[in-house]
């Protein structure tokens, strides 16, 4: 009897891994905080929306985005390190900013990350400007701007989307709508609910997929980006469901057990685990490999961060003023000329 062949691994086993990465770091970021090691006091996890791995899949090396406080899966699914991350949310000299940016601010222009964004909306145009020069430098290279649902009532949002269309630029607008805007549901803050709707009334291409299911995020993004590298710019919303409060600190009370329940029952990385089991993509021992080197890879990120060095003082002014410009005094020696100027007079 010949012996038959189990299909071949497909780009689902690759997404995967990807998002079993970006689940077991943010685990590792919020025991991060519960250790007292996170500089800043606002931690904000992307639990629940990994399958923003299927549009990270379709960017390409060149591509540039920006994202909002709740990055840290985006920018591991575009290849961040995740020690520097760990270290850069840590506040630690070996981060990516060199620990003046944290958990919202990170940035790193070799990746084409533009910067993160604690303001609701506030890298959204940033992509525009990217988009701009993408097109006139030629090369199809896109632009995409992550951010949540908070963001679809921010004016800032509707004014670059004309601006993508009527200059025709290589733009996505990707919208993680996880229900809530802090402690507020989606449907208590937003009167059309149609997101999609908004953005083809300014002429872009429109797309909603399920945010519980990578492979449906990964067609969307697809037919996207190929139409945005077109000069057709683009907008994806992934319905998706964030497992924990706003913040660390936040017990999400405004929700009940059931719906928390409900919403965690639509989990992108068990969704995407059971139809490689059931497809015959994987076997469990292999399933279990990843799971684990990934607890492995971020608990060595963890504690990388913790044992890094904190940035030394004198630091405190680089990378803020121009190249050039001399160091600022210490206010102590400032005040100490001053007094010594007044003894003198």
């Amino acid at each position: 009897m010949t012996a038959i062949t189990p299909p071949a691994n497909t780009a689902l086993l690759a997404r995967y891994r990807m998002m079993r990465r970006i689940r077991s770091f943010e685990e590792r970021v919020g025991e991060l905080f519960l250790k007292g090691q996170s500089a800043g006091s606002m931690l904000h996890l992307s639990i629940g929306e990994e399958a923003v791995v299927g549009l990270a899949d379709a960017m390409a090396l060149g591509d540039s985005f920006t994202t909002h406080h709740r990055g840290h899966g985006v920018f591991l699914a575009r290849g961040a390190d995740p020690k520097r991350m760990m270290a850069e949310i840590a506040g630690k000299e070996e981060g990516y900013c060199r620990g003046k940016g944290g958990s919202m601010h990170i940035a790193d222009r070799a990746l084409g990350h533009l910067g993160a964004n604690a303001i609701v909306g506030g890298g959204i145009p940033h992509v525009v400007g990217a988009g701009l020069s993408s097109r006139n430098r030629g090369g199809g290279a896109i632009a995409v701007a992550f951010f949540g649902d908070g963001a679809m009532s921010q004016g800032i949002l509707y004014e670059t989307m004309n601006m993508a269309v009527l200059w025709r630029l290589p733009v996505i607008f990707c919208c993680i709508n996880n229900q809530y805007g802090m402690g507020t549901r989606v449907d208590r803050s937003a009167g059309h609910r149609d997101f999609p709707a908004r953005a083809r009334a300014f002429g872009l291409n429109a797309a909603r997929a399920d945010g519980a299911d990578v492979e449906a995020v990964a067609e969307a993004a697809q037919g996207l980006v190929t139409d945005a590298r077109g000069g057709a710019p683009g907008f994806l919303e992934i319905d998706a469901y964030r497992f924990y409060g706003h913040a660390r600190m936040d017990k999400s009370p405004y929700r009940t057990p059931e719906e928390e329940a409900e919403g965690r029952s639509r989990d992108p990385l068990a969704n995407a685990r059971a139809r490689l089991l059931a497809g015959g993509l994987a076997e469990v021992e292999e399933l279990d490999r990843i799971d684990a080197a990934a607890g492995v890879e971020m608990d060595a990120a963890l504690a990388h961060a913790i044992a890094a060095p904190a940035p030394g003082l004198p630091t405190m002014f680089e990378d803020v003023f121009a190249p050039g410009t001399p160091a600022p005094r210490p206010q102590a020696e400032r005040l100490a000329a001053i007094l010594s100027e007044g003894r003198r007079a």
